[in-house]
């Protein structure tokens, strides 16, 4: 890579750290404090690598996720992963004073940010709560640039930056509306905003239905606009505990992180495989493995209580008369279109994976990055095509399979990567 000469330029201004002070061994870097990013520490950690830590810890959780909504996971899968015992999702309750809870217990998202802050005060104390502005390559290495204007070398940077820099807005609406008409479900902290409006929501899944029946709480009026024909929910677990079933139930359906069923049970623990098959496969079964649905304890606050019209596309967008004016088409319309009007459109259309959205790295070394589908292709050990750059969390489903959209995958994932890592191994296989 060659040497970008504004990062050498800075150096030895006042207030940042010269590339000649850097330590003999250069760090690696992680950049995200969520699950992922703390994971990955824990673990690199451990293996004894000379590491810096940047980020908030849990920011995403507690910047771009709703307050009051729940986790779909259940609470044995939603463990931070830590190369020592006690530092589970149960350690922290058991701490807290709190008594154990099973598969039936909804975690409230306040939960699962406390106990992820927890996680890193006592096993990622490194963390320095700062942001990295850009990464630039420099002589096959990485230059980090921080938002304090200091500057050093890195020998290998994970990008733990989770789920935000991915939000998907539909292409047929891109520039449709202004953004004061519409925005992603990502940049709401707080939806009591919406009190006393009209929100049309669209999408099927988890963050759609979850959303409205938050928007209806707080005193809005949603209504849900699906592409599906049906909207689904869960059904709540037979037991507490997954070894509580009968022994023939759970040989039919044996129990995973993802849920029960061998189907999930492959994909929990299949990751290595998952990443050899053809790429249009891996990518349906990210898409399809656990697809759109709402978790079993939002149905009653959802049926009969918020319109959800089915098998509808939004075929157009506009502002008229103060509001936003949309008109659906779908199978069952005939050819018609319907048209809805509403205050504000929430876009619960998730999130696709695409290096070229990650600005903080430079442009000539997202164009280094081979990718497939906008998504980087990794080695087994959750190497990019170039060498020393990691990515990790939702940026690593599209190879290793669906489990990295959870943080029970945060087990599978850091302690490959820290091993990768530690190894000095920049192959391939």
């Amino acid at each position: 890579m060659p040497m970008n000469t504004r990062f050498g330029a800075r150096h030895g201004a006042a207030g940042s750290r010269g590339i000649h002070d850097a330590p003999q061994r250069l760090p690696t870097v992680v950049i995200g404090a969520g699950p992922y990013g703390l994971a990955t520490a824990a673990w690199l950690s451990a293996a004894g690598t000379p590491r810096r830590v940047f980020g908030e810890p849990m920011e995403c959780w507690h910047a771009n996720m709703p307050e009051g909504m729940f986790l779909k996971s259940v609470p044995a899968a939603s463990s931070l992963s830590a190369p020592e015992s006690g530092y589970r999702l149960e350690d922290f309750r058991t701490a807290r004073g709190r008594g154990p809870v099973g598969d039936r217990y909804p975690i409230p998202v306040e939960e699962m940010i406390a106990y992820g802050r927890w996680f890193q005060e006592r096993r990622v104390p490194e963390l320095e709560r700062r942001r990295v502005r850009t990464v630039v390559p420099v002589d096959g290495l990485f230059g980090v640039t921080l938002d304090s204007g200091e500057e050093f070398l890195a020998e290998n940077v994970v990008m733990a930056t989770g789920l935000v820099p991915f939000a998907h807005e539909p292409a047929e609406l891109a520039g449709l509306l202004a953004a004061e008409r519409v925005s992603h479900t990502s940049r709401h902290r707080d939806l009591g905003r919406f009190s006393g409006q009209r929100v049309a929501v669209l999408g099927a899944g988890q963050s759609a239905l979850e959303s409205a029946a938050l928007l209806h709480e707080a005193g809005a009026f949603p209504t849900v606009i699906a592409r599906a024909a049906s909207v689904a929910f869960g059904s709540p677990p037979d037991t507490d505990r997954p070894c509580d079933r009968p022994r023939p139930v759970r040989i039919l359906k044996p129990g995973s992180p993802l849920g029960p069923g061998w189907s999930l049970l492959a994909c929990s623990h299949g990751g290595r495989a998952i990443r050899r098959l053809p790429q249009g496969l891996r990518l349906r079964l990210l898409h399809n493995v656990l697809g759109p649905s709402g978790g079993w304890w939002l149905k009653e606050r959802v049926d009969d209580r918020i319109p959800v019209l089915c098998g509808r596309t939004v075929r157009s967008a506009g502002v008229e008369d103060g509001m936003v004016r949309l008109e659906l088409g779908g199978m069952d319309t005939g050819g018609r279109t319907e048209t809805l009007r509403t205050d504000h459109l929430l876009l619960a259309t998730g999130y696709r994976v695409d290096v070229d959205r990650l600005e903080l790295l430079a442009p000539e070394l997202r164009r280094e990055v081979e990718t497939f589908h906008g998504a980087p292709g990794l080695s087994s050990g959750f190497e990019s095509s170039v060498p020393g750059l990691f990515f990790t969390g939702l940026a690593a489903a599209p190879t290793f399979g669906p489990v990295l959209r959870f943080v029970a995958g945060t087990g599978f994932a850091a302690r490959r990567l820290a091993g990768s890592v530690a190894a000095g191994t920049r192959a391939r296989p």
